[in-house]
């Protein structure tokens, strides 16, 4: 891979370019607007406006969806699930898992959950 190359690979990976798209994209077909340009740019002023703590970041999935996701993961309601399913389901939801601080034999609860995707 020439030096070019690993360098713009490097510069998206750190900036996290890759997921940002990924969940614009997925944004738009979720909610096909009629105007897909403000829509995405409203949606950036979303994420701005959350990173800031200013605002709500655009989500696909709210309370209701995160508990139904986390029944599915917990089928007998123990009230946790292990740091492995909490992992997948991240990864699942195209959201990056490499900044996370449970260790492999800690047991995630709902809120948890909720507060990580």
């Amino acid at each position: 891979m020439a030096a070019g190359e690993r360098q713009c690979r490097d510069y998206l990976e750190r900036h996290r370019i890759p997921e940002l798209l990924h969940r614009l994209g997925a944004l738009l077909l979720y909610h096909r607007p009629e105007r897909p340009r403000e829509f995405l740019m409203q949606a950036l002023e979303g994420v701005k406006a959350g990173k800031r703590a200013e605002g709500e970041y655009p989500c696909l999935m709210d309370e209701a969806n995160l508990a139904a996701m986390f029944q599915l993961l917990d089928p007998v309601g123990q009230g946790h699930i292990t740091a492995a399913q909490h992992r997948e389901a991240l990864k699942t939801l195209g959201l990056s898992t490499e900044d996370l601080q449970f260790g492999d034999n800690a047991n995630i609860t709902l809120d948890m959950f909720k507060e990580e995707v």
